[in-house]
């Protein structure tokens, strides 16, 4: 587990749970950040939907790179990750944005499988929370990746739990963690998404 990247963390009831971290939109977000500096349109949901049409079968990065943790030019250190590997990257924004998401959902895919593997338990399902939960091409793009179903949501799932356990923790409600987490599941419904066999690469 060590080895592949993954540890043990104390969470909630003295549980430990296995972790993984994953690079999560920050590149996405910083090579939005820096179009807008340059001045280049910059609009997300616009981007997302160009992207939608792009070529899906373009190459992946490493999201993980330590090259990708500073803030500053997402695009140039894109474009040097592939050069120093003799590969050819995306050149418009729409590929670089694809190029990110493509990236961002191989990660997820290969940490649910690698995990499962490590833990002896097969994933069945990718669940993804938070403000990934909204970007309807990663959620796909995992799911097709992955060949497992993604739920997708709640967006405010940090801030769900933190409130949930610390009103337990004032006696305003009880239960168990499962308790917790049901209530949460009867008041948002997460969004699915099925991999689509024509898509998987």
């Amino acid at each position: 587990a060590r080895e592949a990247g993954f540890t043990n963390e104390g969470g909630v009831d003295g549980r430990i749970r296995l972790l993984h971290n994953v690079m999560g939109l920050w590149v996405l977000t910083e090579t939005i950040r820096g179009w807008e500096r340059a001045g280049k349109p910059a609009d997300l949901s616009t981007l997302l939907a160009a992207a939608a049409a792009a070529p899906a079968d373009g190459p992946v990065f490493n999201v993980n790179d330590p090259s990708f943790l500073p803030p500053g030019d997402m695009p140039a250190r894109i474009d040097a990750w592939f050069a120093a590997r003799g590969i050819r990257g995306p050149s418009t924004s729409a590929e670089y944005v694809r190029c990110t998401v493509e990236s961002l959902a191989q990660a997820f895919a290969d940490a649910a499988l690698t995990a499962g593997r490590i833990g002896g338990v097969p994933v069945r399902t990718i669940h993804i929370v938070g403000g990934g939960a909204l970007n309807e091409l990663l959620c796909q793009r995992t799911a097709d990746r992955s060949g497992l179903p993604v739920l997708a949501g709640p967006v405010e799932a940090t801030a769900l739990g933190n409130i949930l356990v610390q009103a337990r923790a004032v006696g305003l409600i009880e239960g168990t963690l499962e308790d917790l987490r049901y209530r949460v599941v009867r008041t948002h419904s997460p969004r699915r998404y099925d991999p689509q066999a024509s898509r998987i690469r």
